[in-house]
């Protein structure tokens, strides 16, 4: 699989005239090898993968997580490199640039250490972009990665299940989020066990819990603290970042009241973001371009009088935010095999509802990846 991205990569560079590519973005090194969760920038540790048009690849990794590339990087070589030793990372680097006519690099993907050093080794007239390159490839996928989207459904599904079964008057959100990992990480082992022989990848869920209730239901993306929720309370739950099996990414949210609806003015606009969604849903089919998805959900959500939303949705794969996005401008034409995340979403001074799924664009419409109930009343818990 890994190879097999490899030569289109490859090829692709080739017919943009590109001589070689210096990769830094942790998912397309994934994408493109299959090494994944070493520790990088955020230590001070940068990690490049070199790709030349003949197709060689040398993977420049810091020694300490030499063991793991070894055992997953499929690259023709590995150059490791120590703390404080020689030129560390920099060695190799000029020679694979030197005679090169085009270097692309990810300008919003790399450390600004390693830009500033290859400006030094690059003239600006021999740089370009290979981010184009890689999210077009990224865009369609493939048999296996649409049987990881359908597991990180599932993973997703179990996650929504057992936070809507932890929420309660009396409860504390932190409990809600203890719960949603618990079930995520039990299925995705099941998952795993089941269907992958990689014993290295983790089930563990490892994003911090989305989650609002009360009076922060407003903050979009609040986590789970040690607020304790009360009846009669909206709560919001939202999978966007957990939802990641195998390194899948989904979208999900929902919102929900416990035992009843204090303020009945929210069930109007949560049927507005229900609306919302329906519509944006309804668009979704092969030659529909992305912008027209957004502008559907955005008509229900003015026609209501409610201010012009942001964007309905986004592509999604082994990255959080892949191309396209449902968002006025994008002109991409809907194709089977894309991932999306679509959303519904209504928000006044007091109150925010949002209701999002993820879904694999079909021959002639859409399979959904997660579900649960959005009926004002499946939504009283």
């Amino acid at each position: 699989m890994y190879r097999s991205r490899m030569d289109v990569f490859c090829q692709k560079l080739s017919d943009a005239g590109v001589d070689v590519a210096l990769i830094t973005d942790e998912d397309n090194v994934y994408y493109l090898t299959g090494y994944y969760d070493y520790l990088h920038m955020e230590f001070g540790r940068p990690t490049v993968l070199i790709v030349s048009r003949e197709g060689r690849s040398l993977l420049i990794t810091p020694t300490i997580d030499l063991v793991a590339a070894q055992a997953h990087a499929q690259v023709d070589a590995i150059a490791a490199w120590n703390d404080g030793m020689g030129d560390e990372w920099r060695t190799e680097l000029p020679k694979a640039v030197q005679n090169a006519s085009c270097v692309a690099i990810e300008p919003n993907h790399m450390p600004p250490i390693v830009q500033a050093y290859v400006s030094q080794l690059v003239g600006i007239d021999r740089l370009t972009s290979a981010t184009p390159i890689l999210a077009d490839m990224r865009m369609i996928k493939s048999a296996p990665e649409l049987q990881l989207a359908r597991h990180a459904g599932q993973v997703a599904n179990a996650m929504m299940a057992a936070g809507r079964d932890a929420i309660g008057h009396g409860v504390a959100e932190y409990e809600v989020a203890l719960a949603t990992s618990h079930a995520g990480t039990r299925k995705a082992a099941e998952l795993l066990a089941a269907h992958y022989d990689d014993a290295d990848m983790s089930p563990n869920t490892h994003f911090l819990q989305i989650m609002a209730s009360g009076p922060d239901i407003t903050k979009t993306h609040h986590r789970a603290s040690t607020r304790v929720m009360a009846k009669g309370e909206p709560v919001f739950l939202c999978f966007c970042g957990m939802t990641n099996f195998h390194r899948f990414k989904l979208g999900f949210d929902r919102t929900f009241w416990i035992d009843d609806i204090a303020d009945r003015t929210q069930a109007d606009v949560y049927e507005v973001a229900v609306a919302s969604q329906k519509a944006a849903l309804d668009m979704i089919r092969p030659g529909v371009m992305a912008q027209d998805v957004h502008a559907a959900y955005a008509e229900v959500i003015q026609d209501a009088g409610h201010e012009y939303p942001f964007r309905c949705g986004r592509a999604t794969g082994f990255s959080f935010l892949e191309h396209p996005q449902l968002v006025t401008g994008d002109t991409t034409i809907l194709q089977p095999g894309m991932v999306l995340a679509v959303d519904g979403s209504v928000s006044v001074k007091t109150f925010r509802a949002q209701v999002g799924d993820s879904l694999i664009v079909t021959d002639t419409g859409y399979e959904l990846l997660t579900d649960h109930p959005k009926a004002v009343a499946d939504v009283i818990l």
